[in-house]
């Protein structure tokens, strides 16, 4: 239930968000879509301990294909 509602919250973001922000992300693919498919993977909890280190990482000099770990 609760990964559901942060995946509705990340779709808003996605909706709503200007192009400025959404179009920094380092990484491929972005870092929305890494959270969704860490969040549908692996749940809630370890969903976000896993997108928001992943957002911390997005900052230069860092960048390149980044894909959630395998179990």
């Amino acid at each position: 239930m609760l990964a559901w509602l942060s995946i509705r919250a990340i779709f808003l973001y996605r909706t709503f968000a200007p192009d400025s922000v959404r179009q920094r992300c380092r990484y491929a693919p972005s870092c929305s879509a890494y959270a969704i498919s860490c969040l549908r993977r692996y749940g809630f909890v370890r969903g976000w301990r896993l997108a928001l280190s992943r957002i911390r990482r997005c900052r230069p000099p860092y960048g390149g294909r980044d894909l959630p770990p395998t179990s």
